[in-house]
């Protein structure tokens, strides 16, 4: 009987971590699942859900993936986690929006407060500065499931919160 696992690791990046990281798991016969991979910084974050055989455990996936010379000084934790269930409606994306402009204190918070006051769901976000004129910009890349009677609301919601704070924003179905 196969048991599913969270895996999470944050390590310094460098080239072919992923790879290295992913073949591994491969050769361990773990069975990737829902995962996330982004380079924060300097550093390297990488999350999933995996499926593994019955003759490994936990500590087997944490001792072998410490053993990979691209995962030096990560920390890495692997927990044993209930049966893989299907994911709630909730959990899928429905929309895309993106929202660029200047930086500013309380961005996040404002624009992910739309987003709640019309029971969406953000499943996964991206935020990252880049490099645009002289200031730079700020990208914020949301993939959220927001109810179907309330999507045009909650999405011309969110664009007025992004005008308001001088941010163009735009939005697309799934």
């Amino acid at each position: 009987m196969s048991k599913d696992v969270r895996i999470a690791i944050s390590c310094p990046d460098r080239t072919g971590l992923l790879s290295a990281l992913a073949g591994r798991l491969f050769d361990l016969g773990a069975d990737m699942g829902d995962a996330s991979f982004a380079v924060l910084g300097q550093t390297a974050e990488f999350a999933a859900v995996a499926r593994l055989p019955e003759n490994l455990s936990a500590d087997d996936i944490r001792t072998a993936l410490a053993g990979v010379e691209e995962l030096g000084g990560a920390q890495i934790d692997v927990t044993a986690i209930a049966e893989d269930a299907p994911r709630a409606d909730t959990g899928q994306v429905t929309h895309r929006v993106e929202i660029r402009g200047a930086d500013q204190p309380g961005l996040v918070a404002r624009l992910t407060e739309a987003f709640a006051d019309y029971e969406a769901n953000i499943v996964r976000m991206d935020c990252e500065r880049v490099p645009a004129g002289a200031m730079g910009d700020y990208l914020i890349r949301i993939e959220a499931w927001i109810p179907e009677s309330r999507a045009a609301t909650c999405l011309a919601a969110v664009d007025s919160t992004a005008q308001s704070l001088g941010l163009s924003s735009r939005a697309e179905p799934v």
